[in-house]
């Protein structure tokens, strides 16, 4: 067989793409849920982050609890793992990711409607609490959309979901359950 490498290189023509894994932690208080958001977005999303290389799903979480919100934290079970697709600028974007049910060791602060908490991690992320209720998550826009839609149920096991959204700023949404 004779290597055609025309065949094989990567198209730089095309838009620019992006691909990441990410862990993401569901943390309750109060009736109320954890989420994020870089200083000046309009949408929050749970916190987390990126998985480094040779760090396992529950690893990545455990480090970026400890390095976030400052607190130990224990990995209740994986409630979902997700292919997201979506546009965010310029960029196509397909993520891989894991959403722990986690619970913190120490006490974190409370508020209902205020940030609690912020940090620098490249840019300035703020924390606080939204009522985990599908309507509030819609409302305040929590990414990505599928877990407004199943906060109120936790599957009773993994759940692995390929969720499409389209662009990012535009109200483009598709899902489907495997």
């Amino acid at each position: 067989m004779t290597f055609a490498p025309e065949r094989h290189m990567i198209r730089l023509d095309r838009k620019p793409q992006l691909f990441s894994m990410r862990v993401a932690a569901l943390i309750f208080q109060n009736d109320h849920i954890l989420v994020q958001r870089g200083a000046g977005d309009n949408y929050w999303a749970l916190p987390g982050g990126r998985a480094e290389i040779g760090e396992s799903s529950e690893e990545t979480i455990i480090r970026e609890i400890g390095e976030e919100l400052e607190r130990d934290c224990s990995v209740e079970r994986l409630l979902w793992s997700a292919e997201n697709f979506f546009a965010y600028g310029d960029y196509s974007a397909h993520e891989l990711a894991f959403y722990y049910l986690v619970s913190l060791r120490q006490a974190f602060p409370f508020h209902e409607s205020d940030v609690v908490h912020r940090v620098l991690d490249g840019v300035e992320v703020e924390f606080r609490w939204l009522r985990a209720r599908s309507p509030t998550l819609r409302e305040h826009d929590l990414r990505p959309r599928f877990i407004a839609d199943r906060i109120e149920v936790l599957p009773p096991r993994h759940e692995h979901l390929i969720v499409r959204e389209g662009d990012i700023d535009r109200d483009e949404f598709t899902e489907e359950t495997l």
